[in-house]
């Protein structure tokens, strides 16, 4: 970090606002209010009945519990728990569910999720589409910014009461037309900083609860609605932004510093004239 002739950061003249390691909402704070928790890594186990995804903040020092079930072919039931667990509830928790599902198989560990990216339904099944791989491309004020490196794409009702409809030619047409889509390349976000939105308006919004979330930017705000709705929060769901993201550091002079280039494509303005004029 560049340093001014007094030997302090360049950064500490600066407002706190400004400051590098300055926190955007959601807090870690255990006393803070539950629905504000940044949740980052994510666990995902499965009976015959039902999806756990066990959500933890960067610490794995608070846990929370999203259930989905797997008993309809063709609707959605979403339920979030509102205990926010400790380590050591958790674990219990999982053994007290696989205990009660031994009759039914049990519980299976199913993937390691970095958050959901969307819930989508063609025919008759809903299907999550899960972050499996991450990597950091960036940091801004002090928050990570990541891009996706790899996806998946799981079925959620359970097969045995899926249907000859759920395995048709025309779902699996429809299912490889949303696997075309790489969200590999040009498609960043954040869990604690809400990069959608200018730095302008994140000022502007310090203070207030929970994750600010203008979705004129958010490239999978129709695939995520229905959980954000059900759950009344984000805290499960990633804000996908399409677009360019570059961060490089230079030294001039002595002096290091980064530069960062963020370009955004409105979920408003989609096709061929992004790459003109539909850039902010």
């Amino acid at each position: 970090m560049a340093k001014s002739d007094n030997s302090k950061p360049i950064f500490s003249n600066l407002p706190t606002f400004l400051h590098p390691s300055a926190k955007i909402h959601p807090t870690n704070d255990a006393e803070a209010d539950p629905n504000s928790y940044s949740l980052e890594k994510f666990r995902l186990y499965e009976t015959k009945a039902r999806f756990y995804l066990i959500g933890s903040d960067r610490n794995k020092k608070l846990f929370r519990v999203l259930k989905i079930d797997r008993m309809e072919p063709s609707d959605l039931n979403i339920s979030e728990d509102p205990v926010v667990y400790s380590p050591p509830e958790v674990k219990n928790l999982l053994q007290r569910i696989a205990e009660g599902n031994r009759a039914t198989g049990g519980l299976t560990f199913v993937a390691k999720v970095y958050g959901i990216a969307g819930c989508i339904k063609f025919l008759e099944s809903y299907y999550l589409i899960l972050v499996t791989k991450r990597r950091q491309i960036g940091c801004l004020c002090g928050h990570a910014i990541y891009g996706i490196d790899e996806s998946q794409l799981i079925p959620i009702p359970h097969a045995s009461i899926q249907t000859d409809v759920a395995h048709s030619k025309t779902e699996l047409r429809y299912k490889k037309l949303l696997s075309s889509v790489d969200l590999t390349k040009d498609f960043f976000y954040s869990y604690t900083y809400p990069i959608m939105q200018s730095l302008q308006k994140n000022v502007l919004s310090m203070g207030e609860e929970g994750m600010p979330y203008d979705d004129i930017f958010v490239w999978n705000a129709f695939l995520t609605q229905s959980i954000r709705a059900r759950c009344n929060n984000t805290i499960w769901t990633i804000a996908l932004v399409h677009g360019h993201f570059k961060q490089i550091r230079l030294s001039i002079f002595g002096r290091d510093f980064s530069v960062s280039l963020v370009s955004r494509r409105s979920r408003h303005f989609a096709g061929t004239r992004y790459a003109l004029i539909q850039v902010t």
